[in-house]
């Protein structure tokens, strides 16, 4: 027999710079079945995004090591692949002893534990279920589930919202040979007490990475915000003539927030410490601009971060492509993970709903994030080329930074947004195509 077996492990993905781990929702192969190079084997769900991950190699899936609904740390092996010929066959446990005297099949166990385990599977929820569950109000019981032993999985909750029944599992599938290798179970968390005029609601799995992350970024960076009011009326009018070019050629249409990209990626370009970290007692500088850009997602319950990588490369059209992409693809839930890792710099834009300032929290890994703050017109005074002064109606907006303040001190800060401020007053057409 040939011995040229090899066997290759599956490991759970780093979905992000931030993520740390993941939950195996849904295994797409089996024990003993055929997998081509790069054929979906697992659904896996994180804090960022739920996601297919594709086999690393052609051949045989010999173990599985990670049940569904497990949550394990990125790096865990949790499956393996037999590539070549002579693959052994998929190991099982030695079959337990029969007991003496033989128990009747049908006789139900004294304290109820087969029943017991057979609801606890049944209502078992993966984080991507429970957040459905909890987002439209539905009760998991009343739920037909087809996943193992009748587990409830994402498309029975998609076909209960639609009206349309799903097809049910048993709720103890007899199986012959087991084909994963549970890990022993958690104890069960103390059930929160919520009072009589309140509601208790698990938190999501991003919500909980969004709180520990800037949990640590406040623990770690020293955060200092500097705000600056910049006169928005000329950009306001060249984004008019812009559209009306655009609308005819590209397709596309701008908002203010590319021309805030733009100026910010400038800056930094004059101001490289904006784009670096500190990292232990090292100054990490960064050679690419990858600019991430914050899109709320829920109804703003939630957020993600995708990130133009090389940002520095692009256009005021191709940041404009760039960004109603990613936006778009980020509320449906639908980036990739190379688009949501990597990012050296950020910007938030909570203007677009109208708040007037805010000191946004500093990404981890990163050393600065830009508010992008409402555009309100005021009187303001003016002054024409001569010194004299007048009263005018402006479009005005405060650009808050938060930096880090172990790596970038106020002056630094003061010259980048003194940069970022010109570019905008000043914009020029000719700056479109920069």
């Amino acid at each position: 027999m040939s011995t040229t077996q090899t066997l290759i492990d599956v490991v759970m993905p780093q979905m992000g710079v931030s993520v740390s781990e993941g939950t195996v929702t849904v295994w797409r192969k089996q024990v003993g079945e055929t997998i081509a190079a790069d054929e979906t084997i697992v659904e896996i769900s994180t804090d960022k995004v739920d996601t297919e991950v594709p086999s690393p190699a052609a051949g045989t899936v010999v173990e599985i090591l990670v049940a569904e609904g497990t949550t394990v740390d990125v790096g865990t092996v949790i499956a393996r692949i037999g590539t070549g010929e002579g693959a052994p066959p998929a190991s099982a446990p030695e079959p337990a002893p029969e007991p003496t005297p033989p128990t009747p099949a049908a006789a139900p166990l004294a304290n109820g534990s087969e029943a017991d385990s057979d609801e606890s599977m049944r209502t078992f929820m993966s984080p991507v279920v429970a957040r459905m569950v909890a987002e439209h109000g539905l009760e998991i019981s009343t739920i037909a589930g087809s996943g193992r032993g009748g587990r409830v999985t994402k498309k029975d909750i998609e076909a209960h919202l639609a009206g349309a029944p799903a097809e049910a599992a048993p709720l103890a599938a007899p199986a012959a040979t087991p084909t994963v290798a549970t890990p022993p179970a958690a104890p069960a968390p103390a059930p929160v007490i919520a009072g009589a005029d309140e509601v208790a609601t698990p938190l999501s799995s991003i919500r909980k990475v969004i709180a520990r992350n800037m949990r640590a970024s406040i623990d770690t960076n020293a955060h200092v915000t500097s705000i600056v009011e910049i006169d928005m009326t000329r950009v306001g009018r060249l984004r008019k003539e812009i559209n009306a070019e655009w609308a005819q050629t590209n397709g596309v249409r701008v908002s203010y927030l590319p021309f805030i990209m733009r100026a910010v990626i400038e800056s930094v370009g004059h101001w490289p410490w904006l784009n670096a970290e500190i990292r232990g007692d090292q100054l990490i500088q960064k050679s690419s601009i990858n600019l991430g850009i914050a899109v709320s997602i829920d109804d703003g319950r939630e957020l993600v971060v995708p990130v133009i990588h090389r940002a520095e490369e692009r256009n005021l059209l191709g940041l404009t492509r760039a960004l109603t992409d990613l936006a778009e693809r980020g509320r449906q839930k639908q980036l990739t993970v190379d688009e949501m890792r990597g990012g050296t710099i950020t910007i938030t834009n909570p203007g677009v709903l109208g708040t007037l300032i805010g000191m946004p929290i500093i990404p981890p890994g990163q050393s600065a994030i830009v508010d992008v703050c409402a555009i309100v017109k005021r009187p303001v005074v003016v002054s024409d080329e001569h010194g004299s002064d007048s009263i005018a109606i402006r479009q005005m907006m405060y650009l808050p930074v938060s930096y880090d303040h172990r790596l970038i001190d106020g002056a630094y800060a003061a010259q980048f947004m003194a940069r970022v401020k010109k570019s905008l007053e000043t914009w020029e057409p000719a700056d479109y195509w920069v």
